[in-house]
């Protein structure tokens, strides 16, 4: 069985054969990838043959290597405008195709252009997987996120040069997601874990036939216990806060309300920091966005200039460390399919908040592992983080009780198991 990878991102093990920085965002790939090349048995990845293709920077993006066993293709693609599609990564793909001749080819995520020109250049419907991440249909939607009117239309001088508004990015995503529609409607085979990507996935298209497959986390999340002792007390940390979608707005409007009880709260937001500085050359009036503007409003006018800390953008060691630290994980997102940031968190056992938002729901058993807030209401969101601290051995109880479901959902050997599975239910088609 010969498998196309098709892939948003350059895999560590082609990086680290070539000495070149990498991601570590899609580490369960990489886990997967690491499971077909030990597996022997003939039964089943032993008889999987692997090509790989991913976006390259141009000079090499026709290029073809083989690294232990695994044919890699590179492809040129704009990914800074993954909006547009660009009908030249066709005949790309039917070069790839027809060199490695593929029995199937997964496509991992609807998002980026590359995968709607794969799935037109292989031209097998029945033998194409697209694996479901976020849902560009419902972003697109939502993307506001409950912002005023105002902040809206607003631009800035970013904005502007940038071609950047947030109108601007809303549009992007309508158009990422007609593309998401082409994607769907192209493919026999899904795979998703939520019911919120099932009920997207059939609207668009009701014949393709959808499997059911959890995901794997990066590897250094399996190890490591949250203890509230060793936790920042009323530390509540965000993993992103860069745009509407993400609700870093809900958490600056509730804190009012939390630091009544608790003076001492203080939020810790990773990822871009769009409110300062940060690692940037330019001034801020030269790189804040209106969003980023918005929030610093915020900031101002709740007094919260020494209660937020932006600690910028983490490995994952470094992202396992502040979640050991923190007292509370908070999701405040409005639309999300199944966020990692929330299952690292709930294998090491952090107390979690999280919004009643796209397939949450399906990862967290409310009162149970958790408390999930009616989505978009900061006085609910207030209300769940003063419960957990006001109870602290049941919060320590959702902790255990959210660590011991992780550890099923994201079991590495149950998901590598089910994924042949699913491989040998399309080639038997």
């Amino acid at each position: 069985m010969k498998i196309l990878w098709v892939c948003n991102i350059m895999l560590p093990a082609y990086a680290k054969a070539h000495g070149i920085e990498y991601s570590v965002r899609e580490g369960w790939l990489t886990g997967c990838l690491n499971r077909l090349l030990k597996e022997k048995k003939p039964d089943a990845a032993g008889k999987i043959t692997l090509g790989i293709a991913f976006p390259m920077e141009e000079t090499a993006s026709g290029s073809k290597e083989v690294i232990d066993k695994v044919t890699y293709y590179g492809f040129n693609e704009d990914l800074s405008h993954p909006e547009n599609y660009d009908e030249s990564l066709e005949p790309r793909f039917k070069e790839i195709i027809n060199d490695f001749e593929p029995d199937m080819i997964h496509v991992f995520g609807t998002e980026f252009p590359h995968a709607l020109a794969a799935l037109k250049a292989f031209g097998r419907p029945e033998r194409s997987l697209v694996g479901m991440q976020g849902v560009c249909t419902e972003i697109a939607k939502a993307y506001m996120a409950g912002i005023p009117q105002k902040v809206q239309e607003s631009t800035t001088f970013r904005d502007r040069l940038k071609e950047d508004s947030l109108i601007q990015q809303q549009e992007k995503f309508r158009l990422r997601a007609e593309n998401e529609k082409k994607i769907l409607l192209l493919t026999g085979n899904v795979t998703g874990r939520t019911t919120f990507d099932k009920e997207a996935s059939y609207s668009i298209n009701p014949d393709a036939e959808y499997f059911f497959m959890n995901e794997t986390m990066r590897p250094c999340f399996y190890s490591g216990k949250w203890e509230e002792k060793k936790a920042i007390p009323h530390s509540i940390f965000l993993s992103q806060g860069d745009y509407p979608l993400k609700g870093f707005h809900f958490m600056l409007e509730a804190m009012p309300l939390i630091l009544k009880k608790y003076p001492d709260a203080h939020v810790y937001v990773a990822g871009n920091n769009i409110i300062g500085r940060g690692k940037s050359k330019y001034p801020y009036f030269m790189r804040a966005s209106a969003y980023g503007k918005y929030l610093k409003k915020l900031i101002s006018s709740n007094k919260l200039r020494k209660k937020v800390t932006m600690v910028g953008t983490l490995s994952g060691e470094e992202m396992k460390s502040r979640f050991l630290k923190s007292s509370i994980f908070v999701c405040p997102s409005v639309v999300e399919n199944s966020p990692n940031s929330l299952g690292e968190a709930m294998l090491l056992g952090v107390p979690v908040v999280a919004a009643n938002a796209g397939g949450i729901p399906d990862m967290i058993v409310d009162g149970r592992d958790g408390i999930i807030f009616d989505n978009m209401d900061y006085r609910k969101l207030a209300d769940a983080i003063l419960q957990m601290w006001d109870e602290p051995v049941i919060a320590a109880v959702y902790g255990d009780n959210a660590s011991k479901h992780a550890a099923e959902t994201h079991n590495a050997d149950a998901n590598y198991k089910r994924l042949l599975e699913i491989y040998g239910e399309i080639y038997r088609k």
